[in-house]
């Protein structure tokens, strides 16, 4: 250990000692942003890059477990990623297959997919339907892996399934126009029977959204970190937490 990573740790254990945790949000986002200017940073390619990510993700919901954390989305592939050249989707799809089979071996976490299902390869959809499967009994963090996940796509998905669910019951359009609400629309998002989440963390230094969970994070909180995804550190994250803590949160009042 050199004498910046101790400074680093020492750091990091004055931050968490400091940390409040009833403060501690219930429901973090993650959208892991910036591997592969890691990657080019490093001299490396961007598989390499995503492959770092992934790496980083069971650290982050290690640290997620110790600060009580309940539920982490994280969001691995977005539905604009698909126009990447199959170069680097082919690897990236593979690399998410191997991340979702490893939570879901790993016994502390319950794999949730969110996402459209109809846009990703078979065998992808077997691994996730089968990680889904594989941990529904287990008590841990809920890990909601978004997989070709898109905001809007979110809303459309939901606003379908709810219509195609009133028209198998009967329902006429002026009867379901009367009953419509934010409250029926939400129990047809991928995220149906969770809470919204509170915080919102982007890291590379992107201050912006970019379609993640358009629904939910209406009264979330975003904290920005310049860092890329894989050099993600406990430290940055207890920050975002405290940065977090230190808010008021009104909700419009």
């Amino acid at each position: 250990m050199n004498l910046r990573d101790l400074v680093y740790g020492l750091y990091a254990r004055r931050v968490e000692g400091r940390l409040d945790h009833a403060q501690v949000p219930k429901h973090i986002g993650v959208i892991l942003d910036g591997n592969r200017r890691w990657a080019k940073a490093s001299g490396g390619s961007a598989v390499q890059g995503h492959q770092a990510g992934a790496d980083k993700i069971s650290e982050l919901l290690g640290w997620c477990g110790e600060t009580e954390v309940e539920v982490v989305t994280l969001w691995l592939l977005s539905t604009d990623n698909f126009d990447r050249p199959e170069a680097e989707l082919v690897p990236l799809l593979g690399i998410i297959e191997n991340t979702v089979r490893s939570l879901a071996a790993d016994g502390r976490w319950r794999v949730h997919h969110v996402g459209t299902m109809d846009l990703l390869p078979a065998r992808t959809q077997t691994v996730l339907k089968e990680a889904e499967e594989a941990t529904a009994g287990v008590e841990g963090i809920l890990v909601n892996v978004a997989v070709g996940y898109g905001g809007r796509q979110e809303i459309a998905d939901a606003v379908r399934s709810l219509l195609l669910d009133h028209a198998a019951r009967g329902t006429t359009f002026e009867e379901l126009a009367e009953v419509v609400s934010t409250d029926l629309i939400s129990e047809h998002l991928y995220t149906r029977g969770q809470p919204d989440p509170d915080l919102v963390i982007r890291t590379s230094g992107e201050q912006r959204l970019s379609g993640f969970m358009l629904w939910q994070s209406a009264h979330s909180e975003y904290y920005f970190c310049e860092v890329f995804w894989p050099a993600f550190r406990k430290v940055d994250f207890l920050r975002a937490l405290r940065d977090y803590a230190a808010r008021h949160r009104r909700y419009g009042a």
